[in-house]
């Protein structure tokens, strides 16, 4: 390898950013998820504040990203939708960035996520978190009464949906590619590693087998999907009523058991075929509940066997590489309840976001593994190199730098739930709604006398109260949202 001592200079100066990086990282993450189980968004939005680049300049969109999702849901949840709006327009101009920039670029260039790790390069938000972003804008916009900005957005979740595979294609393609072009000795140590059966063996005994994990059939969010099935359900338009009975039937042939589910994809397609009138239909009220703390990567590590190049000759070697896995944090165990003039409704639970995201990592993890591997091989070429030019200095300097740099990325968005929960029923007469857990009432809430009505919940933790919005679906009035659980119920907006 070229200039071997400038590469060591230059890993430990790297290692130095790295670290400070992820601890910034890493406090960040702790002070938001205190914040927000308490239900303290002010402070949580405090807690993301963007920290000034290099020099004390402002980041530029793509490098807060981070920052700017979790700060535009705290913005939601506080009722102050304008805000949370111009938020995550500004984290969609983030993600466009990411997107420009390509999948793979520096991934033999001595880029960050090669010499480093992957938490060191510019926040790549999953997939499922981009379709997120616009199901909340969506939201936001009908409860502000903006029905044409709310089908946009619903539109564009469901257009991502759709995009799916091949976004998953495209990310793997790009590593491929860039795998062909660049140093020989370090694209042959990867891809043979890569290819090599003990290195899959090694990986499937410490990290597991990703075929084996719980995931859905095809990827989707069904919360999303099941939003953009409501939205069109409640719509006037022509041709709505049968994107609404697509979306619906997708959703509950993702959860079978869910009776809701089945019952709302079969109005769908009541209405839709006209065995159904609209003129028939009784006032309708859905309930849908953001229930607890969406799942965490935590870091697997483990070592793994590299067939290194040097020249003509190849070299075995064991090295580190760490994985991010996630797992599932908490959801709430009182089961809330819904009463409506002596009439109880329970709601059933679908779209578990660990599921969702773990057809997402099954999808991605190649090229997760490949940029592990690569990172590995290449910082494995260092040390050889400096061992032969710089002796015992050189090797043990370039041993701590790979040691102090092997890190799994465990960013992501931290203010998704564990999971949805759903129910449907036609609007009491008296307008009244009593919520419920089994730790006591949460308080009550008015429904306004509107064809097709969302009661929107979310409720991160016990400790915190519920932020519950009440939603015209049809987009024609503006909504009311409440904080309730706290003392005394509190009205946002």
């Amino acid at each position: 390898m070229k200039g071997v001592v400038k590469a060591v200079a230059l890993a430990a100066a790297v290692s130095a950013l790295a670290g400070c990086s992820s601890y910034q990282q890493r406090s960040q993450m702790e002070a938001f998820n205190t914040s927000w189980v308490l239900g303290d968004y002010n402070a949580a939005i405090e807690s993301m504040r963007p920290k000034p680049g290099l020099g004390g300049l402002k980041k530029v969109e793509d490098k807060r990203l981070l920052e700017v999702l979790h700060q535009a849901e705290a913005k939601r949840m506080l009722g102050a939708h304008d805000e949370a709006i111009a938020l995550y327009d500004e984290a969609e101009v983030g993600m466009k960035l990411d997107d420009t920039t390509g999948l793979a670029s520096n991934l033999l260039e001595g880029g960050m996520s090669v010499l480093v790790n992957d938490a060191e390069r510019d926040y790549t938000p999953m997939l499922s978190e981009t379709i997120l972003v616009n199901t909340y804008k969506g939201l936001s916009f009908l409860h502000q009464g903006q029905r044409d900005l709310a089908r946009i957005e619903f539109n564009r979740a469901d257009d991502r949906t759709r995009r799916a595979v091949e976004s998953f294609a495209d990310e793997i393609a790009a590593q491929q590619a860039a795998l062909k072009d660049g140093d020989g000795t370090e694209q042959a140590s990867i891809s043979k590693s890569l290819e090599s059966d003990a290195l899959q063996q090694s990986v499937s005994e410490h990290y597991g087998n990703t075929a084996q994990w719980n995931v859905y059939s095809e990827f989707i969010v069904p919360a999303s999907t099941y939003l953009h099935g409501l939205f069109f359900l409640a719509s006037r338009d022509s041709g709505d009523l049968d994107k609404a009975s697509v979306s619906l039937s997708r959703v509950a042939e993702m959860a079978p058991d869910n009776t809701i589910l089945r019952q709302d994809a079969e109005l769908a397609d009541a209405l839709s075929s006209g065995r159904q009138s609209r003129q028939d239909l009784a006032p309708q009220v859905w309930v849908l509940y953001e229930n607890g703390l969406g799942p965490v990567a935590k870091e697997t590590r483990f070592d793994i066997p590299l067939l290194l190049f040097h020249g003509n000759t190849s070299v075995p070697a064991y090295t580190g590489i760490a994985l991010p896995r996630y797992s599932d944090r908490a959801a709430n165990r009182d089961a809330l309840s819904i009463n409506a003039d002596g009439s109880q409704f329970t709601l059933e639970a679908f779209s578990p976001m660990g599921k969702v995201v773990n057809t997402e990592m099954q999808s991605r993890f190649p090229a997760v593994l490949g940029r592990a591997v690569a990172s590995a091989a290449v910082k494995a070429l260092i040390q050889k190199s400096a061992a032969d030019e710089l002796g015992a200095v050189g090797q043990l300097g370039s041993a701590l730098f790979a040691a102090s740099t092997t890190r799994a990325d465990l960013r992501s968005w931290q203010a998704t739930p564990d999971h949805w929960e759903a129910t449907r029923f036609d609007r009491p007469a008296s307008g009244a709604l009593t919520l419920s857990t089994q730790a006591g009432p949460l308080g009550e809430v008015s429904l306004p006398d509107w064809p097709y009505t969302l009661v929107y919940i979310k409720r991160p933790s016990q400790q915190g109260p519920a932020q519950v919005s009440v939603i015209d679906l049809q987009g024609e009035h503006t909504g009311a949202q409440f904080t309730l659980g706290a003392t005394p119920a509190v009205a946002s907006r």
